[in-house]
């Protein structure tokens, strides 16, 4: 083939290639070094995340071979070629630095390709698997919805438990005729409902139990439903009072008269204790006033019978007078 000839081909190719929707060499209108893809920008800590997010960003882009290293830089004979692929590499680099916080973004800036510019960040700030799990593992135990909403205790939790669900093995290759993938899966599933339930309050105690006795568990998503109903329910509830039943109103219409009863007889009495001897253990008085001890007062009747004095004469004695003798009775000595 002349040379004039492959010169006309290659741009031709080139040209169907840049023109093409779904070509990587594709230039959308909105894609300008201005664009900010993800909410949240690298600082250091927040790499596993951060990457996860730019992927995405990148791969919806059609645009995270430039990154990878999978789509080369075109040689000088395709020029055309060469002309977009520069351009895609500066719009990639733009949305790197535009994605990193500016002390990161100074550190790269000189860099001459996106894909240097990846390997780099990711070997300064990729951890190896064990810290990153242990950090997600402790924050998943600490985690309690204390003072927060279901709402938003559910979502920190999701987010820790999504993090960590990309560390644990998972089988892709779409040829296993056993179970155990799906029974792997409804053991995270359930370990998954059992954290969740395990941080709520107290107060949803009720309908924890209530899931609990559900066989099969419910879906994760299912089961933050329930809960967040419960919690609407109490929420209404205690905004709304209910209605008293009949039996209340009875029993407070009741008090209510017995209080204006006792109100109009005036205040109740009180009654004194009372007193207990210790010496023959009866109630009534006390050893000071024990009358066996201290001698019954005059006149006093037990049961009816007159109890006499010491100097009481009987109704069988006969008084009679005695002589200046001494003797006590002068009929008593015979005739």
């Amino acid at each position: 083939m002349a040379p004039g000839n492959q010169s006309e081909s290659s741009r031709s190719i080139d040209q169907s290639v840049i023109d093409d929707p779904m070509s990587p060499y594709f230039l959308h209108h909105s894609d300008n070094p201005d664009l900010v893809l993800v909410s949240q920008s690298l600082t250091g800590d927040n790499y596993s995340s951060w990457s996860r997010s730019m992927k995405i960003a990148l791969s919806m882009k059609n645009k995270f071979g430039f990154v990878n290293g999978t789509i080369v830089k075109p040689s000088e004979a395709y020029s055309n070629l060469l002309n977009f692929w520069t351009r895609n590499n500066n719009i990639v680099i733009s949305l790197i630095l535009n994605s990193v916080s500016k002390e990161i973004s100074a550190s790269v800036l000189f860099s001459e390709s996106a894909a240097n510019i990846w390997d780099d960040i990711q070997e300064r700030f990729q951890q190896s698997n064990g810290p990153i799990i242990f950090q997600l593992r402790r924050d998943l135990i600490n985690l309690r919805q204390e003072q927060q909403s279901v709402s938003v205790y559910f979502t920190k939790l999701k987010a820790l438990w999504e993090e960590l669900n990309n560390f644990r093995p998972m089988c892709s290759c779409g040829r296993c005729i056993c179970e155990g993938v799906k029974k792997m899966d409804a053991h995270y599933q359930m370990d998954y409902i059992m954290t969740f339930l395990m941080g709520l309050n107290d107060y949803s105690a009720q309908i924890r139990s209530q899931v609990l006795l559900l066989d099969p568990l419910p879906p994760i998503n299912r089961v933050f439903s329930l809960v967040v109903q419960e919690e609407r329910q109490r929420t209404i509830g205690s905004q709304f009072p209910s209605q008293p039943s009949l039996g209340h109103m009875a029993f407070a219409l009741k008090n209510d008269q017995s209080q204006r009863q006792a109100h109009v007889r005036g205040p109740p009495r009180f009654h004194r204790e009372r007193p207990f001897c210790t010496k023959c253990n009866v109630n009534g008085h006390t050893v000071d006033t024990y009358y066996k001890i201290h001698g019954y007062p005059p006149g006093f009747k037990s049961r009816g019978n007159l109890i006499p004095r010491p100097n009481m004469i009987t109704a069988n004695q006969v008084s009679r007078p005695c002589d200046s003798s001494g003797d006590t009775n002068a009929n008593d000595s015979p005739s």
